[in-house]
């Protein structure tokens, strides 16, 4: 699944709207739960009820993290979205349960072969040598593939990505890369939520988040 942040109603339709199975099915939800739209802590709440869900890290939700555990507020993270945040909790703390979900969050998840990271990273480099601030901020990889066309960038079979919404590039739909799926269509800004079958390739998708909330994001 691609970047939630904070559309409660758009992650429900997509739940609903994919053949899901939250008792048996995996989620790897690709980062950026946090921030923009207003049910950040509902978002949290639903995705502890799944029996098997990955979070991957992203930069909105380090941030999160931030306020969460020291109190900090960054300009840059109050005018993206991260009001919205510290608003779903009432101005006021965030339970231990997210705290804790979000502490456990990783890096980047391989699995058969297959990467799920929220940006980006260097493939010439083991992922295990990047730090956050690249598997989290980078949009080089993504801007390679989208130079590059087709083919393969790296010694993965599949790179999941989100972070940078398709919607730059003209696509209201999980876009194709080379070996990279980018899965953030744009519901942070006024698009929609996206989660795909990653062994058939089929996805679903929310309404736009501009609609279900009767506002834009970011944008």
């Amino acid at each position: 699944m691609g970047d939630i942040h904070g559309a409660y109603k758009a992650l429900e339709q997509c739940l609903a709207r994919a053949p899901f199975d939250p008792a048996v099915d995996r989620l790897i939800v690709l980062g950026d739960v946090c921030d923009v739209f207003p049910d950040v802590r509902a978002c949290f709440d639903k995705l502890l009820t799944l029996c098997h869900c990955d979070l991957i890290i992203g930069n909105h939700d380090l941030w999160s993290l931030d306020w969460a555990t020291s109190g900090l507020k960054p300009e840059m993270w109050l005018e993206q979205g991260g009001a919205a945040t510290i608003a779903s909790y009432d101005g006021r703390f965030m339970p231990q349960a997210h705290i804790d979900l979000l502490n456990k969050a990783l890096p980047w998840l391989e699995v058969d072969g297959r990467v799920y990271v929220h940006a980006g990273f260097d493939p010439r480099s083991p992922l295990k040598e990047q730090g956050l601030r690249r598997l989290t901020w980078d949009r080089d990889l993504l801007g390679m593939a989208k130079a590059q066309g087709t083919g393969q960038i790296g010694c993965y079979k599949e790179i999941f990505l989100g972070h940078t919404p398709t919607t730059r590039f003209g696509s209201a739909v999980p876009l194709h890369l080379c070996n990279i799926w980018a899965m953030d269509t744009g519901a942070g800004w006024s698009g929609k939520l996206s989660i795909m079958d990653v062994d058939t390739k089929e996805y679903w998708q929310s309404d736009a988040t501009s609609v279900l909330y009767g506002m834009d994001g970011r944008g």
